[in-house]
C-alpha cells in the first residue's frame, strides 16, 4: 500500500501535469515535444534546439547499448515524448514510455502516429515508482527532469533495477538540490512543487552503490539548469499575449514567480543539475 505522502505526490504531479493551463504551458513555450532541461550555446537560444541538444549528449553516451537488434528501452516520466521518438526514430528499438499525465500521453500518441512511429513506442498511463514491467525487461532505463516529482526516489531507483537487464544502463537528469545545501533556503522552490525535499548527487550516488549499480559517469552542469529556467521565463513573458485563452494569467503569475526562484537558487549555489549514468552488474 502507498504511503500518504507517496500517495500524495504522484496525485499532485498528475492533477498538475492533466491541466489544460500546465499542458499549453509546456507545449507552446517550455520546448514542445521536449520539456526538459537543455543544454545552451548562448542565452538566447531556442529553447527546443536547445532541449534536442540534451537529448543528442545524452543518446551518445547511450547508443551502443540500444543499438543492438531487439533492444529495448523504458522513458521515466516521457512527457511529450520528444527522447522515445528520437531513440524509436534513429535506432528502432522499443520503447516503453512511462508517464502520469494522460492529457500529455494523448498528445504523446498522436505524435508517434504523425511521426509514423506507433508500432515501436508504447504509451502507459502510469507512475514510475510502480512500474508496470517484468523483471529484467530493458536494456535501457531513461528519465529526464522527472524523478524530483517522487515521493520516494528510492524506490523509483529500486523499480529501475527490477526492470533493467543485467548489464542494462540507467541514464537521467534531475534537478536537484546541492549537496551542500544550507536548511530551509529551497522552501520558496518545494512550496510551488509541494514537495518536501529535492534528490541530490550524493543522494543517487547512494542510492547506485546501495543497488551495486557501476557508475558509468556524472556530469555536473548546473549553469544549465539557471540558463534555461531564465530563458523560459523570457519567452514567457516575450509571448504571454498570445497565451491568452490557453494559459490562465494567474498560472502565468505563477509561474513567473516559480521560474525566479529557480534561477536565484541556481545562482546562489543551492541547486544542482546534471547527467548521471549507471550501469546494473552482469
Amino acid at each position: 500500500m502507498m504511503s500518504a505522502d507517496y500517495a500524495a505526490a504522484v496525485s499532485t504531479a498528475r492533477d498538475y501535469y492533466n491541466s489544460d493551463d500546465a499542458d499549453n504551458f509546456y507545449f507552446h513555450i517550455w520546448g514542445g515535444q521536449d520539456i526538459h532541461i537543455g543544454l545552451y550555446q548562448s542565452p538566447d537560444e531556442p529553447i527546443a534546439d536547445a532541449s534536442r541538444r540534451t537529448v543528442e549528449f545524452m543518446a551518445e553516451r547511450v547508443g551502443a547499448r540500444i543499438s543492438t537488434q531487439g533492444a529495448s528501452m523504458i522513458d521515466l516520466g516521457s512527457g511529450f515524448g520528444g527522447a522515445v521518438r528520437f531513440f524509436a526514430g534513429r535506432f528502432g528499438c522499443r520503447v516503453m514510455a512511462l508517464n502520469l499525465s494522460e492529457t500529455e500521453n494523448a498528445r504523446h500518441r498522436q505524435m508517434n502516429g504523425e511521426a509514423g512511429l506507433g508500432d515501436l513506442i508504447e504509451v502507459v498511463d502510469g507512475s514510475f515508482e510502480n512500474i508496470p514491467a517484468e523483471h529484467g525487461r530493458f536494456d535501457l532505463a531513461w528519465s529526464q527532469d522527472a524523478i524530483l516529482h517522487s515521493g520516494r526516489r528510492d524506490q523509483v531507483l529500486a523499480e529501475v533495477d527490477r526492470v533493467l537487464k543485467p548489464g542494462g544502463e540507467f541514464i537521467f537528469t534531475d534537478p536537484m538540490q546541492a549537496d551542500d545545501c544550507p536548511e530551509g533556503v529551497l522552501a520558496p522552490v518545494l512550496d510551488r512543487i509541494h514537495l518536501q525535499s529535492l534528490g541530490s548527487f550524493a543522494f543517487y550516488r547512494e542510492q547506485a552503490r546501495r543497488l551495486g549499480w557501476e557508475e558509468v559517469g556524472v556530469i555536473e552542469m548546473t549553469e544549465q539548469l539557471v540558463t534555461h529556467y531564465q530563458r523560459v521565463a523570457d519567452e514567457l513573458q516575450a509571448k504571454r499575449a498570445s497565451l491568452a485563452g490557453l494559459v490562465s494569467d494567474g498560472y502565468i503569475d505563477r509561474m513567473l514567480t516559480g521560474l525566479g526562484n529557480w534561477v536565484e537558487g541556481g545562482r546562489r549555489g543551492w541547486l544542482a543539475w546534471g547527467v548521471m549514468h549507471f550501469r546494473k552488474p552482469i
